[in-house]
């Protein structure tokens, strides 16, 4: 039985939240909280939560300090963002700060049992629709970034195939578990990858190497690599 709580000053929210629960993870159960305050306060008195669904809009905390403060308190404590707010910058700043996954408010149902169900199982969760780059965002820099486009290009070009493939599905908040899986290579060699991406990129971790790359649709380098030659 899993234990989890949800920090939302909308009643119906969470009470909508309770009934996916309720029909999806059976025996689980629920604890509601209406402000940070209250969230923190239930934290301590319920040790045994298996993770917090965070709001970000709650009365008495702005923006991501909510999940700054609960990091700050409860380490330990699995927290997942749950908000109206969908852009990529913040999904990414929120897993920065310590965040196992970032759920949209707009998530279908059977979507949101999934991305449960994943973070219970203590794997990230990214909405794949919002971190994969769409092809209309493939438009022409404008002039001050062309630079920066550049350099990222020059740095990706130093990628090995495998290493693109890997980066690619980071982008997508795949887990190193299941990129195992699917480039059918050990998990140990995914995270040699990982470590390659970073020194090649530059960067310092996971979410800054998905914003270095963010500006460009790896997939597409991925395929002009194998394309035939003209």
């Amino acid at each position: 039985m899993h234990t989890l709580m949800v920090a939302d000053d909308h009643p119906l929210f969470r009470e909508a939240i309770g009934a996916v629960i309720a029909a999806g993870l059976p025996g689980s159960r629920l604890l509601e909280a209406d402000s940070l305050a209250h969230a923190l306060q239930r934290a301590e008195q319920h040790e045994e939560v298996d993770l917090l669904l965070l709001d970000l809009g709650l009365p008495d905390a702005s923006g991501l300090e909510g999940l700054k403060a609960l990091r700050d308190a409860y380490p330990a404590l699995p927290v997942a963002i749950l908000s109206a707010d969908q852009d990529r910058r913040t999904i990414l700043e929120a897993i920065d700060l310590g965040a196992v996954g970032y759920i949209p408010k707009s998530t279908p149902r059977q979507e949101l049992l999934a991305a449960l169900t994943r973070l219970l199982e203590g794997q990230l969760y990214l909405p794949v629709d919002i971190m994969r780059r769409p092809q209309a965002a493939a438009a022409i820099a404008p002039p001050a970034e062309e630079g920066l486009e550049e350099t990222q290009r020059q740095r990706l070009a130093e990628l090995t195939d495998k290493q693109l493939e890997v980066l690619i599905r980071l982008s997508r908040g795949v887990s190193n578990k299941v990129i195992a899986r699917e480039l059918e290579i050990a998990e140990t060699t995914v995270k040699t990858h990982v470590s390659a991406i970073l020194r090649k990129l530059r960067v310092s971790g996971r979410v800054q190497a998905i914003l270095a790359a963010g500006a460009l649709d790896l997939e597409a380098l991925l395929a002009e690599r194998h394309a035939p030659s003209p």
